[in-house]
């Protein structure tokens, strides 16, 4: 397998200062598509290949943006670690489809997710509580 590499400068979109503005980052299925979860600044950006920045997504629901998926079918999920979400985002990353979670356990900062096609499940991994969720879709 060959793996070519690419570096993408990402935008002045951040404070230059703080080194930790991207947290998480996913690949559309096409490859035309990056979406990168901004923590500390709540936001999902959509980048093209060029790192030009296509869309700047912001909701209540995604307080410290933390984990990305983007499923096969090109469904983007993202979570709100101190919103306790999972949230589903169009594919442009422009506005959301859905709220799929709101985890209201005793403490589940959701810092990762995932889709699994065969089980038809969101897979949602906990900080702090050695923990993962999982949700069968209906």
């Amino acid at each position: 397998m060959l793996l070519s590499f690419s570096l993408i400068i990402v935008p002045k979109y951040f404070n230059h200062v703080f080194c930790f503005a991207v947290n998480r980052c996913a690949v559309s299925p096409t490859g035309d598509k990056l979406y990168i979860t901004l923590e500390f600044k709540h936001r999902l950006l959509t980048l093209a290949r060029d790192g030009s920045v296509l869309a700047s997504f912001m909701d209540p629901e995604l307080n410290l943006a933390t984990g990305i998926h983007v499923t096969p079918a090109g469904h983007v999920l993202v979570c709100g670690e101190n919103s306790r979400t999972i949230l589903q985002v169009d594919s442009k990353g422009i506005k959301k489809l859905a709220t799929l979670a709101k985890l209201m356990h005793v403490h589940p900062n959701p810092m990762s997710v995932c889709y699994n096609s065969n089980t038809d499940s969101i897979i949602v991994g906990i900080r702090g509580d050695n923990k993962i969720l999982v949700y069968k879709m209906k």
